[in-house]
């Protein structure tokens, strides 16, 4: 069935970025590894930077249905966006491929691989911007531009777990709620 072939040529294509990263894996492996002909591919994907997109659009699904799950409706916004943005981090960090594709931005730069997870990251601002929206809506917290909320809540979420264990000890997950309490969530109280 033309959806199964389809299936295995994005399993593959994962499994083959993850090992491999973007740069490094080619049409031919991806084939090999689906164990379908090269151009059984291009019948479903124009080229391999379409095929890394739908991986990427699949994996922005999981990531939200992950931050989701963290969320618990009765629990105040504070705590949920909290929770919500350590698992995404936690996800990206986790996933193999995501950490690949991290890996290769920083060593290569490849520009096919900083366009999927800029589109990474704005979902997740999209995603989180909801969030702030809703909160806006509820009273929880006072009016503020979402959509500028939202991206440096998730940049400062990066730093304070990617960039500053560069340097330094890790922060415990209590020691990040409350700086994130202390330089956000204080400030958007009512």
């Amino acid at each position: 069935m033309a959806s199964d072939r389809k299936r295995q040529i994005i399993e593959a294509a994962a499994q083959s970025f993850a090992a491999f990263g973007y740069k490094a894996t080619t049409m031919e492996q991806i084939a090999k590894l689906a164990n379908v002909g090269k151009g059984t591919i291009y019948t479903f994907f124009k080229s391999k930077e379409e095929l890394l997109d739908e991986i990427v659009s699949g994996l922005i699904m999981e990531i939200k249905a992950e931050a989701e799950l963290a969320m618990d409706s009765s629990l105040p916004f504070s705590e949920n966006v909290h929770r919500a943005l350590y698992r995404i981090l936690e996800f990206r960090q986790r996933h193999q491929l995501t950490a690949k594709l991290l890996q290769e931005v920083r060593n290569i730069g490849t520009a096919a691989v900083q366009e999927v997870l800029a589109k990474l990251d704005r979902a997740m601002v999209e995603f989180i911007r909801q969030k702030i929206d809703a909160a806006v809506e509820k009273g929880e917290i006072r009016p503020c531009n979402s959509e500028i909320t939202a991206f440096l809540m998730l940049k400062t979420y990066i730093a304070l777990i990617v960039d500053w264990e560069k340097d330094h000890e890790p922060l415990t997950k209590e020691q990040i709620a409350e700086l994130f309490t202390l330089y956000f969530l204080q400030g958007l109280s009512r």
